[in-house]
């Protein structure tokens, strides 16, 4: 079986399943795990986010530019059997449609398998509907996720739940939907600005602020926290931290299960101590540093 993987979500599910050995093919953005360094990438950007600030990036994004291109030669020479992609946000990822006009061109038509969750439980059996086209058994791997989420649910049910509001890109100011708001709630907050399997849209700042939150999560889509870090919000903001979005946050796939629990020792000491790129506490402007200074 060879596989190609156009979304790197799918990517960490053909890894989740073990079943890298036959992934020929991924995109640039595919960093997890460390052995798929070596595997041909087969997409590129046309839009340099080390260059631009969120602004720019939106502004270019909603212009209607050319985010992702794929390399059609190269794919037809990997003769993948199947390809893995989406058609849940093409920003997020390469659409759907230049995936298909694409195959449609090759001399050997590969199987096209389009994951397109917008819930916790769709993010969880995508790896049996992956599983199932592969010929992999998934169960143990979905039970196991599931007995994780249920074990942090069970640590966290009988706490104080904060209010949680959490932020997947800057400017503009976009909560984060989907499963964001079910990692929330399993973790043991209280999530603000969206519901579950929600596709948001731009708000404001005072939108945040009257929403009242006791935390704030900056997950910006596809920033690792450094670049998060680079730039934090000018706004006057309860206790925030900085998250790994890319690898536990924006993506469906199984690290979403990490996310839960990064989530559950930010807003209650839950578990093990999260490393620094996993969570960092950022030093936004916050009332009380105001009247100290």
């Amino acid at each position: 079986m060879r596989i190609v993987s156009l979304l790197p979500a799918a990517t960490d599910v053909v890894a989740e399943l073990g079943l890298l050995d036959h992934l020929v093919g991924r995109t640039h953005e595919c960093d997890w795990p460390a052995e798929v360094e070596g595997v041909p990438i087969v997409t590129s950007t046309g839009v340099d986010q080390n260059a631009l600030s969120s602004r720019e990036i939106n502004s270019t994004v909603h212009r209607g530019s050319s985010l992702y291109g794929l390399d059609a030669d190269l794919l037809n020479d990997l003769r993948p059997d199947v390809v893995l992609t989406q058609d849940l946000c093409d920003v997020c990822a390469i659409s759907y449609r230049k995936v298909t006009d694409t195959v449609r061109m090759m001399d050997v038509g590969p199987t096209v398998l389009s994951l397109e969750p917008s819930t916790l439980d769709e993010v969880l059996d995508c790896l049996r509907t992956v599983g199932d086209v592969l010929g992999v058994d998934s169960a143990g791997k979905i039970a196991a996720l599931r007995q994780r989420i249920d074990d942090v649910e069970r640590q966290t049910r009988h706490l104080p739940h904060p209010r949680v509001a959490p932020i997947e890109w800057l400017d503009p100011v976009w909560p984060a939907g989907h499963w964001v708001p079910e990692q929330i709630a399993k973790a043991g907050g209280v999530p603000l600005l969206a519901e579950k399997g929600e596709h948001t849209r731009p708000i404001t700042w005072q939108a945040v602020h009257d929403a009242r939150p006791d935390v704030v999560l900056l997950m910006p889509c596809g920033f690792p926290p450094e670049r998060t870090m680079r730039e934090l919000p000018d706004e006057q903001l309860p206790e925030t931290w900085v998250l790994d979005g890319p690898s536990y946050f924006n993506r469906p796939g199984p690290r979403v299960v990490r996310g839960v629990e990064v989530l559950a020792h930010v807003l209650h000491g839950v578990g093990p101590t999260p490393a620094p790129s996993e969570a960092t506490r950022a030093l936004c402007r916050s009332p009380i540093r105001d009247s100290l200074a």
